[in-house]
């Protein structure tokens, strides 16, 4: 099979990209899969494909850009030109721009190619129905967030024109297929990107590092981790580190420079910047605890799974998303309220204080990701792929639920 992969792509700053990159690595490794096409967004910096494992050929297509109203002619023209057996979509609402037509042009791509008889999965991380638009920072003003909505609709409907649908989360599955009718929604887990060897679960020399990973400004706020922290050192001995590991939300530039001057009097906080995947081990493994500073959830979150398959013990909020994947994957966590700087500093101190609770959390995470391996989840991919296939080669409708089923037996 020649696997198409329309997705952003480290160097990228695009959303999305560390879940393209583990996509891809993965994928190259099923024996169906003979090539990839990586269809993704132009970087300055050379595309990450440093990986350790043998695999089958890999084919770089850059052709996009974020914003750019050209993007689904020039993907739609790789595709023709490429002759993919097939096209796996890396998607959310704001893949290919956070403007409203050109984000609706780039999705509407999935249906292209089902229109074409390309077999199509598009991978949906979040639907609209569960954004908070406002914490999302995409719009605070009422009459536009019920415009926003009704954009949604139709960009929605563009999605699921494709062969399949796939979501992380049972609820969205519900969602979609109860409001738009929908057939053709399978529930496919986010997976865990990577299974290591079970750590010991000790903590190195030094202090005691407080990590929040991901792209900040819109509903991830740092300030609040900050200020955590400062108040655990004002009532406590601890030696605390701070590590803010990530870049902006493409929605919000500059935020994280504002942060570093206004918290520039903090000792032992750490802005990172961009980090590469092969700094990621190192950024988890010195961790105590992984923070989720959030506001609001847009989708699964990929950090969760990276903390778990680390055995890292986390902090987050029980709301949204994060709260259906503790309860439906087994992971476990210190909740608290969020934007409550009281109740964060309380989360952490409780795990900071109390080593055998933190070892705990951390082993429960990481037996809760090794459970979905990425590579048992591109399986799964591949195998929807081959009923697909087999279904246009015989001129009938796949019946996504009867597959499904199989697959998750």
């Amino acid at each position: 099979m020649k696997l198409a992969i329309v997705t952003a792509y480290p160097p990228s700053k695009v959303t999305l990209t560390e879940y393209g990159y583990h996509l891809v690595r993965h994928f190259r490794l099923q024996k169906e899969v003979t090539e990839i096409v990586l269809i993704t967004d132009k970087t300055e910096g050379a595309k990450d494909l440093a990986f350790n494992e043998e695999g089958c050929k890999i084919t770089v297509k850059e052709c996009w850009n974020f914003n750019d109203y050209k993007n689904i002619f020039k993907i739609n023209r790789v595709i023709k030109e490429t002759k993919p057996d097939a096209v796996l979509f890396n998607l959310q609402f704001l893949k290919f721009g956070d403007k409203k037509i050109l984000a609706a042009m780039g999705l509407m791509v999935p249906l292209i190619c089902k229109l074409k008889g390309i077999p199509t999965i598009s991978l949906l991380h979040n639907i609209l129905e569960q954004v908070d638009l406002e914490n999302a920072g995409i719009t605070s003003n009422k009459l536009m967030q019920k415009v926003y909505n009704g954009i949604g609709n139709v960009l929605t409907r563009f999605v699921l024109a494709s062969d399949v649908v796939a979501v992380t989360i049972s609820k969205y599955q519900t969602i979609l297929e109860q409001k738009y009718q929908s057939r053709n929604v399978a529930l496919i887990p986010h997976g865990s990107f990577e299974t290591p060897l079970e750590p010991d679960f000790t903590l190195p020399a030094g202090p005691k590092k407080v990590m929040a990973f991901g792209k900040f400004g819109t509903y991830k706020k740092v300030d609040i981790l900050i200020e955590a922290v400062e108040l655990i050192r004002q009532r406590t001995k601890q030696d605390i580190e701070i590590v803010i590991a990530g870049t902006d939300s493409p929605n919000t530039p500059g935020y994280l420079d504002s942060m570093k001057n206004k918290y520039a009097n903090v000792d032992q906080l750490l802005f990172t910047g961009y980090v590469a995947e092969e700094d990621v081990p190192v950024l988890f493994g010195e961790s105590a605890v992984v923070v989720f500073p959030y506001t609001s959830t847009t989708g699964s979150s990929g950090v969760l799974h990276q903390a778990g398959s680390y055995g890292k013990a986390v902090a987050l909020p029980d709301l949204g998303d994060l709260s259906i994947l503790v309860k439906e994957k087994g992971y476990k966590g210190e909740f608290f309220e969020p934007e409550s700087v009281e109740s964060l500093a309380d989360a952490i101190e409780n795990i900071l204080e109390h080593d055998s609770y933190r070892k705990y959390l951390a082993k429960e995470n990481y037996k809760a990701a090794c459970s979905l391996p990425m590579s048992a989840i591109t399986k799964m991919y591949v195998e929807y792929f081959k009923a697909l296939q087999l279904a246009k080669s015989k001129g009938f409708t796949l019946d996504v639920p009867l597959v499904e089923k199989e697959i998750m037996s």
